[in-house]
């Protein structure tokens, strides 16, 4: 399953991408993890949650950051939900071909039965039709 959060820059998508992430402990059974582009939400999140930092990988396309995120479910089978906090910026993609990585993710999902929750910094009139219908916030 695919969960997308849209949004302008600065109306609220990482503190409530954050607030799912912990909220989430009560219901899932396996693992979470929260991927973000810096350090400075590490501390809001419950330490059940398994923090990344994707800056450390030096990721460089869709490709690169679509192979790390199969990398993080080879390691761990129990992972039930991953929230990543910024596609466009972690992923180096732009909007208007974000539905390649998208639909990739989606078939992983699928097959392991892995929740992505993903926040993406667009207005949502800007986001393509084909996306439309993964948006929750």
């Amino acid at each position: 399953m695919i969960r997308l959060i849209a949004g302008d820059t600065g109306v609220g998508k990482t503190k409530d991408l954050i607030k799912m992430a912990n909220d989430s402990l009560k219901s899932v059974k396996g693992h979470i993890v929260y991927l973000d582009a810096d350090n400075s939400h590490m501390y809001d999140l419950k330490h059940q949650i398994r923090y990344i930092n994707v800056t450390h990988y030096n990721l460089t396309d869709y490709r690169e950051f679509f192979g790390f995120m199969c990398g993080i479910l080879s390691r761990d089978n129990d992972i039930d939900e991953i929230y990543v906090d910024g596609l466009l910026r972690m992923a180096h993609i732009e909007l208007d071909t974000m539905d390649i990585l998208i639909k990739k993710l989606r078939k992983v999902s699928d097959k392991l039965n892995v929740r992505f929750v993903i926040s993406v910094s667009c207005n949502t009139t800007g986001l393509p039709d084909e996306l439309k219908q993964y948006l929750v916030a």
